[in-house]
């Protein structure tokens, strides 16, 4: 199974809020999800991103594939993004 770290859309009408899902590839963007390892509001000034650092790291060593703007909200928290 080829499972991906990527943003789900949350929140209200023009008020997005993003969280940072690990899910299977085939899945569709808002669909099904294995778990949710962070959240991500560029709404904010400055914006808020919040990750587990822990749960990251496990899914990154287990071959999960951040998407770019994933692996860059990564590389803002100091997590270096495995394979990319």
């Amino acid at each position: 199974m080829a499972v991906s770290m990527r943003l789900t859309r949350v929140g209200g009408k023009k008020d997005p809020v993003w969280r940072v899902v690990v899910a299977d590839r085939r899945s569709p963007r808002d669909g099904r999800f294995i778990e949710t390892v962070g959240r991500y509001n560029a709404q904010t000034d400055p914006s808020t991103i919040v990750i587990d650092e822990d749960r990251a790291r496990h899914w990154l060593t287990h071959g999960a594939q951040p998407t770019r703007t994933v692996a860059g909200l990564l590389r803002t928290q100091g997590i270096e993004a495995v394979g990319r």
